[in-house]
């Protein structure tokens, strides 16, 4: 039986969350893809710890400070990078992942940060060392965004697509539309319930979809945009005299990712675009996220879902962890 070893850098609530189900699911790989799967290292911002001979769950509450940094990597096969998204800077996850991608080590990425902010230099490293890069935690988690462009869709060519990728203003706007609450009050809900941040910014200005679109558009259809190519709007100022504008024409609002295919190349945006109730954006409940995607021979696909946080994201992240034990490479 052959081993793989792997490392989660970002130890928060979706790490944690990975790395109990990471071992929770040793038996399945085993019986699967004759893989003896060891979690050897887990790593916050100021404390981590490591064996070789594999992490229990019960080791999670024995983390030793100073236990950080690329160095936690070494003798892994796999990095799963789980830390805080920073647009900026990248950081803290691209230092690990120009670590793990450099020294030939496959990655799977949940956290957006280095993906936005340095996407082409760890495509090109990943190419000249080897390595592979997953991104389904990164592209809407539990919704199959990512593979659809990179299986299921490779007959034919990619002409555009949208997407409703961020669930937290999905729910907003169901909230304004079909229960009649203010944006404010929408909000306190969300964040009582726990899939809103405390500071909704990223999600409620559009970041959030910008970001995945922007990863989908450049890892799964080859495009070379930034943040700086888009059109990026949100839904704070959304009025509740626009709302009730909408509910009178019988139009159902959306924030929407855009992505369409031009003669000089791709073009991106995000902003809020209103559906009639014979389209099936129109229906996307709740925290739901979906995306439909325009091919020229192969149609119009649509896929919708979702599953709570964070389970949702960690269950993305560990299927792309089962492609790469499918195939492995050099573990």
């Amino acid at each position: 039986m052959k081993t793989c070893r792997v490392a989660i850098a970002g130890f928060g609530g979706v790490g944690r969350t990975v790395g109990a189900m990471l071992l929770a699911r040793r038996a399945r790989y085993r019986q699967l893809y004759d893989m003896d799967v060891r979690l050897v290292a887990v790593c916050g911002s100021r404390a981590g710890l490591a064996d070789a001979a594999g992490l229990e769950a019960q080791h999670f509450a024995m983390l030793q400070a100073g236990l950080t940094g690329p160095d936690m990597l070494k003798g892994a096969n796999v990095l799963i990078e789980a830390g805080p998204t920073d647009l900026h800077t990248g950081g803290p996850g691209l230092a690990y992942l120009r670590g793990a991608l450099g020294a030939g080590m496959d990655a799977v990425v949940i956290s957006k940060g280095a993906l936005v902010h340095s996407g082409p230099e760890l495509r090109a490293l990943a190419r000249a060392t080897g390595a592979r890069i997953k991104i389904s935690g990164a592209t809407a988690a539990a919704l199959p965004t990512i593979d659809l462009l990179d299986h299921s869709l490779r007959g034919g060519t990619v002409l555009g697509l949208e997407g409703i990728l961020n669930a937290t203003t999905n729910y907003l706007l169901n909230a304004m539309m079909l229960r009649h609450v203010g944006f404010e009050e929408a909000l306190t809900e969300a964040q009582a319930g726990g899939f809103a941040e405390s500071d909704p910014r990223k999600d409620t200005q559009g970041w959030d979809t910008a970001c995945k679109l922007l990863i989908l558009a450049n890892f799964g259809l080859g495009a070379d945009l930034t943040l700086d190519d888009m059109v990026v709007e949100g839904i704070e100022h959304l009025t509740q005299s626009r709302i009730e504008r909408w509910r009178g024409e019988g139009l159902t609002p959306r924030l929407v990712g855009h992505l369409r295919r031009e003669d000089d190349g791709w073009h991106a945006r995000v902003g809020i675009k209103t559906y009639r109730g014979d389209d099936a954006f129109a229906h996307v409940p709740g925290k739901t996220k979906a995306i439909r995607i325009v091919t020229d021979v192969m149609g119009e696909i649509l896929a919708m879902g979702g599953g709570p946080e964070p389970v949702a994201t960690a269950s993305a992240a560990l299927k792309d962890l089962e492609h790469l034990l499918e195939h492995p490479r050099a573990v």
